[in-house]
């Protein structure tokens, strides 16, 4: 019997909208996420079977799985370019592993549901078309839940780890500085406080540490400017539960983003042949 490999998992600054189509538009400002998100495959050392995206962009009332096969898109953004309303990223969905997830959720004792009909919101579109731009991995979203409680998705993570052991990978969308009024060369400070932060809590924390930090995440210096609203810091929650007792590594960090902001996404279990 061959035994497949634990996968890491992630979590990543996805980014503002439909950015992988507007590299003409926006010139060199993505290169350095698109490196990094461009680079995971090699990380994983192979393709996953299938993908859960927890993507920042959907909310619902219980913990809500994608179930449709064919996932359509949902332009979840305004004042973009006409042409980022006919993009497309056309990864199939996977019914089976929706139930499977469903079921997990439903096991710890948390509210899970499917939904037959939601499709992809930039949350998943965009940092998918840069990991994986042929398509080819079936991609499942799963919702955070209303109330966005850290204990509750650090608990979903728990939930779903086992889906590491066979051959899912799974990603949490976020960024890890979301305050729309307050960006570019003003935020520069307060972005880099509550990256330093970030970063110390994910790499240099134990991991019970990196959890408890994480519960009292709004202590952080710079925390409530960082995240006035704190569904884009979320699925960091979910990535760390599913983490359970293994390290953090900070893979991408950039402290001039979008004109002056501070970010970073992580990764939690070793790269491949490490």
């Amino acid at each position: 019997m061959t035994t497949i490999s634990r996968l890491p998992t992630y979590f990543i600054s996805h980014g503002g909208g439909p950015w992988p189509w507007m590299k003409k538009e926006m010139g060199h400002t993505y290169d350095q996420l698109e490196a990094s998100l461009a680079d995971m495959p090699r990380q994983i050392g192979r393709t996953p079977s299938a993908i859960l995206m927890v993507s920042a962009h959907w909310e619902e009332s219980a913990f809500t799985v994608m179930g449709n096969p064919h996932p359509p898109m949902i332009y979840d953004y305004g004042g973009f370019p006409a042409h980022t309303y006919q993009v497309h990223y056309d990864a199939p969905g996977s019914p089976e592993l929706a139930r499977r997830v469903q079921s997990l959720v439903e096991a710890a004792g948390l509210p899970a549901r499917l939904d037959p009909e939601r499709g992809f919101d930039h949350g998943t579109f965009s940092p998918m078309a840069a990991i994986y731009p042929k398509a080819e991995v079936p991609v499942v979203q799963l919702s955070l839940r209303r109330g966005l409680d850290p204990a509750e998705h650090l608990a979903l993570g728990r939930a779903i780890a086992p889906l590491r052991d066979e051959d899912v990978l799974i990603l949490g969308s976020g960024l890890s500085y979301h305050n729309l009024r307050q960006f570019g060369p003003q935020a520069r400070d307060v972005s880099k406080a509550f990256d330093d932060w970030l970063g110390d809590a994910m790499v240099r924390s134990t991991p019970a540490q990196r959890e408890e930090r994480l519960l009292q995440w709004s202590a952080a210096p710079a925390a409530r400017i960082a995240h006035p609203r704190e569904e884009h810091l979320l699925p960091l929650m979910v990535a760390v539960g599913a983490a359970g007792q293994e390290a953090g590594e900070r893979i991408y960090h950039e402290e001039g983003f979008m004109g002056g902001i501070a970010v970073s996404s992580f990764r939690f279990g070793a790269a491949a042949g490490a």
